[in-house]
């Protein structure tokens, strides 16, 4: 078990630096390339650079309220 544990860790981290990587390139580098350059067909368009964060950051906050709810739900039946 704890190879597998060790694999799921590896690439967790690989995806997330993947992503960090992405986006860093994405948000910063970017803007300083020409528009009619290639690379600029690999990417969104800049306004979502903001919009995906905001809006995971949204369902993130909005999955972690209901949990509390329903954490504090479950354990007011327990005490009743």
């Amino acid at each position: 078990m704890e190879l597998a544990d060790k694999a799921v860790g590896f690439l967790l981290s690989y995806i997330s630096l993947s992503i960090f990587t992405y986006y860093t390139f994405w948000v910063i580098i970017l803007p300083f390339v020409n528009n009619d350059h290639f690379i600029h067909r690999y990417f969104l368009p800049q306004e979502y650079a903001v919009l995906i964060p905001v809006f995971a950051g949204m369902v993130l906050l909005c999955f972690l309220c209901i949990f509390i709810g329903y954490v504090m739900l479950k354990s007011k039946k327990k005490k009743a």
